[in-house]
């Protein structure tokens, strides 16, 4: 496919889409082969963000609205990739997976919406696959790290051990940031839907809900703290893992069951060993800061704030005979936006680069794009992924 942009940037002139940009712009250039483009809404803004980013004046410019259906169409049809940050998905996304669906064009998001995920996988699975298109949701810290994480811990456990770990714990030991607007306004979105639509609660707990008819065993909530015996700590719940564990398990479907049909995972955050770390996790499930926060789209952490930030997370693996093997994933920015802005920008870079990488169809980041994201990821976005004694 030859089109007139490698990869276009759709939400351009948004928080999350600037630094998208900065970062292509920074790691890429104009004159190479990604031939990238920056998109939204008004030409006047993506002139002022572009002059503002520092970013090149010859970078092209594209007028596209989520309000106006053809020119979301024409959008699609002028790109190999499509790169967008213009959520929340289920308000202002449809139409352009349709339309990348339609025209066989691939696309990546920043998607932790999986009632919305279920809905365009029941509409476009087909017609993805007809076209050529590879849809790809939550490139960003949805779910990227975790994801990636577990198939690099799978990957390494059928070199070392000759076969999968059925069970895996992700913990996060440490992490440094903080979110946007944007991710409040998704979460926000997803939980209005929940109180009208049937069915989507349900969908919403179950781990399983993206993996079409296929069901495994019961999988642990994650919802209470919880004594890991194994670690020596104490772990509470973690607000990403809703969306983390669906897109594991899916991606253990598209796999063929690499991870075998009784894996089983939960994704908690490591709070520490005795009484101070019982005490922590019961804080963090306690803590209600995120629903409540007033922060609106377009705010986000300073730029410090993202640069001073990270994140550390740990899979410790084990199979029923006892053995065992420990993985990391580690990032060196904020990882909601200093972090995730590289993570989207080179998932849209992978595919354009490898355009025989999967076939047509709606996927995740570790079934599409695996060893060779991993690759990228350490090479370009200050990811490191790792085997621990």
């Amino acid at each position: 496919m030859s089109r007139e942009y490698g990869i276009i940037v759709y939400g351009a002139t948004g928080y999350t889409g600037r630094l998208v940009c900065e970062y292509l712009n920074n790691q890429y250039g104009v004159e190479g082969d990604v031939r990238w483009a920056m998109a939204g809404r008004s030409q006047e803004k993506l002139e002022a963000v572009r002059d503002e980013m520092g970013i090149a004046a010859n970078v092209p410019l594209v007028v596209a609205d989520a309000g106006d259906p053809a020119s979301i169409d024409a959008l699609a049809a002028s790109a190999e990739v499509v790169l967008t940050t213009v959520g929340p998905y289920q308000l202002y996304g449809t139409d352009l997976v349709r339309a990348c669906a339609e025209e066989g064009t691939d696309y990546v998001d920043l998607c932790g919406e999986p009632g919305w995920m279920y809905e365009m996988i029941a509409a476009y699975s087909d017609r993805a696959a007809a076209t050529g298109a590879r849809i790809v949701f939550s490139c960003g810290f949805d779910s990227v790290p975790f994801d990636l994480g577990v198939y690099y811990l799978q990957r390494a456990a059928q070199e070392k051990i000759g076969k999968p770990v059925t069970r895996v714990k992700g913990r996060v030991r440490g992490m440094k940031g903080t979110f946007s607007g944007g991710t409040l306004a998704s979460f926000q979105a997803t939980m209005a839907a929940a109180a009208k639509t049937p069915g989507l609660v349900e969908r919403l707990m179950n781990p399983f809900s993206l993996t079409q008819s296929f069901k495994g065993p019961e999988q642990p909530s994650g919802m209470e703290p919880v004594h890991d015996d194994d670690l020596g700590s104490w772990s509470a719940p973690f607000m990403m893992a809703t969306i983390n564990t669906k897109n594991i398990h899916r991606s253990n479907y598209l796999l063929k069951h690499q991870y075998g049909e009784e894996f089983v995972y939960d994704e908690m955050m490591l709070t520490g060993p005795g009484e101070k770390g019982e005490a922590m996790a019961k804080a963090v499930m306690e803590d209600k800061s995120f629903s409540e926060s007033s922060r609106k789209p377009g705010e986000g952490p300073s730029k410090e704030e993202r640069e001073t930030g990270f994140y550390d997370v740990l899979f410790a693996g084990s199979t029923a005979a006892g053995e065992t093997l420990l993985a990391s994933v580690k990032g060196d920015r904020d990882p909601g936006y200093g972090s995730t802005c590289k993570m989207i920008a080179e998932s849209a870079v992978c595919l354009l680069k490898n355009p025989d990488l999967a076939s047509g169809g709606i996927w995740t980041p570790a079934s599409a794009l695996g060893d060779a994201l991993i690759d990228r990821l350490q090479a370009n976005a200050g990811l490191s992924f790792q085997l621990e004694d």
